[in-house]
């Protein structure tokens, strides 16, 4: 495989203020996801700043932990254009136990969500995993990509549901 990242795309029948409030809300990723991994907002506050640290209880059997914690930094807010962040974890310890923002390290896979109006009310989102930036290192213990694009698709869909209960 010599792309480094996936995408895919939907257009939700709401407007991109209503789902980048959705893709702005922690507390919806779970089912956003719909895997299972991701559990609750952690951080309990809206996203608002791009270098802003969001923590999520996760679970993966996977895992060495299983149940686990992931801090993850936005790096872009541009309401309501674009929203991506970056996973990361503090190592040697939970997240939640106090650790220092500055010690948090990232693998360097990015999600990224680009939302563009069409028409009155609709709005075509592109969803982008990208491990471009993985280091050899961390590529020997996950494997790359983690997901397939049917992961992509599933979770758009789940967005596009809770966007327009929101309408």
């Amino acid at each position: 495989m010599t792309e480094e990242n996936i995408s895919s795309s939907i257009t939700i029948s709401a407007p991109a203020v209503t789902v980048f409030e959705v893709l702005a809300d922690p507390s919806t990723h779970a089912a956003i996801d719909g895997t299972g991994w991701v559990r609750e907002s952690l951080s309990g506050e809206p996203l608002t700043h791009a270098g802003q640290i969001f923590r999520v209880a996760m679970h993966h059997e996977g895992h060495p932990d299983k149940d686990y914690e992931v801090a993850s930094r936005v790096e872009v807010f541009e309401p309501p254009r674009t929203i991506a962040w970056l996973p990361g974890h503090a190592p040697g310890r939970p997240t939640s136990a106090g650790a220092d923002d500055a010690a948090l390290e990232y693998g360097g896979w990015i999600w990224r969500y680009d939302l563009e109006p069409v028409g009155g009310h609709d709005t075509n989102v592109t969803l982008t995993y990208d491990w471009s930036a993985v280091p050899p290192e961390g590529r020997e213990i996950i494997p790359f990509p983690m997901f397939d694009v049917s992961h992509l698709d599933n979770s758009l869909k789940h967005l596009a549901e809770l966007a327009q209960a929101r309408r």
